[in-house]
């Protein structure tokens, strides 16, 4: 091939680039749709992100280093010793009677009843510099020693001033001075998508700080109904990293504020998956304040009864209910607040104080940082139409008196004054009906059912709870001798319950 021939083929092959490049973007490109932001000719922002300072540029990355700081020297490792009673629970026609018949199953595992000492370890969150240190109530449950460790390595006894398990929250004392503490911030304030920190002494590791995100708020996980009859969840959900051994811990807000208290995940595996949980410090500071003050919790009540469980689509039908959209009110016991400022069946509670409630985790998040005999406002919707009214709260027994001792959560049972229909159906004035009954406590220990109705108890007549609650305080011994009847039933049913039989 000669050098003229190269040439044309040269020539030729750019001459078709540039007609097929000209009929591309005559033809072709013409036709392309390309997307340009609303914001790039206008400036417009959309409404979501109105108030979001990241589209400034000038926010820089998150530094958590000074938060750290000030909560690692507040958290402590708590560790427990308890003895707990135990059994081998081997029936005597076990297989291993069938193989030795002639052997005693005890001259295997000795005493069938024996003694058996228990280790575990959570965390906590000093907050004041005399000692006083805020834990999960599971932590420190049943322990027969304390120990707390600081973060200097220093190592003390502690004792249990009280505890709250309808919240899991437990407060303890060392004897030290000038110690360094977690000031509170408030949880009310805290939003989906802020930055959080968790500390704590995981998986047997000395402090960790791990950090996360606020994923959701008013969450309920049903856990600590395993422990109360009268349980208080609201938990804040994050993903920062919680496991074994965080319980009690603090989160902290990038500020360095106590926010929160760590105290379950949702794993299926029993190790962290992505999912924690933390009792908000609102709640906490109002129930660490009363167990400090009264040694019990003061629980303020609004007296109403609400969907605790997922209903089904027809009850939900049936009822009214609409998720998300406030706290459906299924029934108001006639002693109770809600009933005294006339809030029916029917009813449904959008707002406490003016705070906005979507569900049942958040109205329990609301009152229990409230006392019995504070007054709230309270607004829910009617046929449509939304009203407001102050209520001054009450305490389970109806009344707003403080509760000096924690008697009957005892029994192990939610109890209920009848209302004035109920007493006229049995023909009494009054009684107290068991609504549930735990697997803890006095009335799990007696053949009771619920639905009994005590009428009277040591020969009293009980014709509401605070009836019933001074009956069982001032009974001679811890013996309560209690007559009740069934509905639908006849006859009175008498039983026996002793107090000092509680767990």
């Amino acid at each position: 091939m000669n050098l003229k021939q190269i040439v044309t083929i040269v020539l030729l092959s750019a001459t078709t680039s540039v007609v097929t490049m000209w009929g591309y973007n005559r033809y072709v490109r013409s036709q392309e749709y390309t997307y340009q932001p609303s914001s790039t000719d206008s400036g417009k922002v959309p409404s979501n992100y109105a108030g979001f300072n990241g589209l400034t540029g000038e926010a820089g990355p998150a530094d958590f280093t000074a938060a750290a700081g000030a909560a690692i020297p507040a958290t402590v490792h708590i560790k427990t010793k308890a003895t707990r009673t135990a059994t081998n629970n081997l029936p005597r026609n076990s297989p291993f009677g069938n193989l030795f018949p002639d052997l005693d199953i005890d001259d295997f595992f000795g005493n069938r009843m024996r003694s058996v000492p228990q280790a575990a370890s959570g965390s906590g969150a000093i907050i004041s510099e005399d000692g006083y240190i805020v834990t999960n109530n599971h932590v420190v449950d049943g322990a027969d020693e304390i120990t707390v460790s600081l973060n200097n390595k220093k190592s003390f006894k502690a004792k249990l001033v009280a505890a709250d398990p309808s919240s899991d929250l437990a407060v303890i004392k060392i004897e030290a001075k000038g110690l360094p503490f977690l000031l509170y911030g408030n949880s009310d304030e805290t939003k989906v998508g802020q930055w959080v920190l968790a500390v704590g002494y995981p998986l047997t590791l000395e402090t960790t700080v791990t950090a996360g995100i606020i994923s959701a708020k008013g969450r309920t996980l049903d856990i600590n109904s395993r422990q109360s009859n009268t349980p208080v969840e609201s938990f804040i959900q994050t993903d920062a990293a919680v496991n074994p051994g965080n319980s009690g811990g603090p989160l902290i807000s990038i500020d360095g504020k106590l926010i929160g208290i760590n105290s379950a995940i949702a794993s299926p595996t029993g190790a962290y998956a992505g999912y924690s949980f933390t009792i908000p410090v609102n709640i906490v500071k109002k129930i660490v304040a009363d167990l400090m003050k009264f040694g019990t919790v003061q629980r303020a009540f609004l007296g109403i009864n609400y969907p605790r469980e997922n209903l089904s689509d027809e009850v939900k039908s049936q009822n009214g209910i609409t998720e998300g959209e406030g706290v459906y009110v299924m029934d108001v016991p006639a002693d109770g607040a809600a009933a005294s400022v006339g809030i029916k069946k029917g009813d449904i509670i959008t707002k406490i104080n003016s705070v906005p409630v979507l569900n049942a985790a958040d109205m329990v998040g609301q009152i229990a940082t409230f006392r019995p005999g504070d007054k709230i406002s309270v607004t829910y919707r009617r046929d449509g139409k939304e009203y407001s009214t102050n209520v001054t709260l009450r305490n389970s027994a109806g009344t707003t008196e403080v509760v000096k001792t924690s008697i009957l959560d005892k029994l192990g049972a939610e109890l209920q004054s009848i209302s004035k229909e109920q007493a006229k159906e049995l023909g009494v004035n009054g009684g107290v009906m068991i609504k549930s009954i735990s697997s803890r406590g006095v009335f799990s220990k007696v053949r009771v059912q619920e639905g009994y109705v005590i009428l009277k108890a040591n020969g009293k007549e009980i014709k509401n709870v605070d009836d019933f609650r001074k009956a069982v305080e001032t009974a001679d011994g811890g013996t309560v001798k209690i007559d009740g009847v069934y509905p639908g039933y006849e006859g009175v049913y008498p039983i026996v319950i002793n107090l000092n039989n509680a767990n």
